[in-house]
């Protein structure tokens, strides 16, 4: 299992500045990054290397946040991969919550994060089907 800290900010100047500081000043690496927001409020939503420490550091400094587990997909990085994972989820009524993703290697791989309602069983569905899923500390490693 993966987790993501999602920090819940009001939409203005030098929040992201503010959480990037932080993070840094901590010596917490991000590997991926998400940013929505809606009537003046935003979920910025961080892949690191140091999830629980990135969650306690921010907490620490009065940042509403939140850590929660993510499912991290391995890809390979070609056209249809993303139509793969979605349609064994979709035969399976596994509903995608949110989901971003990023590149590892260009051409070869890349790490897809969903949320989906209920993970035990999405992992179950995607592992049976024969995606491999990773943990925080693969995810980092890569």
């Amino acid at each position: 299992m993966a987790h993501q800290v999602s920090v819940f900010a009001e939409n203005k100047p030098g929040r992201i500045e503010k959480i990037a500081r932080i993070l840094a000043e901590a010596h917490i690496n991000i590997r991926a990054i998400t940013i929505s927001s809606a009537n003046g409020f935003g979920v910025v939503k961080i892949l690191v290397d140091q999830p629980q420490k990135a969650f306690e550091v921010l907490r620490e400094q009065g940042l509403p946040v939140y850590l929660q587990e993510v499912i991290a997909v391995v890809l390979e990085d070609t056209p249809g991969s993303l139509h793969r994972v979605a349609k064994v989820l979709a035969e399976n009524g596994i509903n995608v919550e949110d989901a971003y993703g990023f590149v590892v290697e260009r051409g070869k791989a890349a790490i897809l994060v969903i949320q989906v309602e209920h993970e035990p069983q999405a992992q179950s569905v995607l592992e049976r089907n024969g995606f491999t899923l990773l943990s925080d500390e693969e995810i980092y490693r890569l």
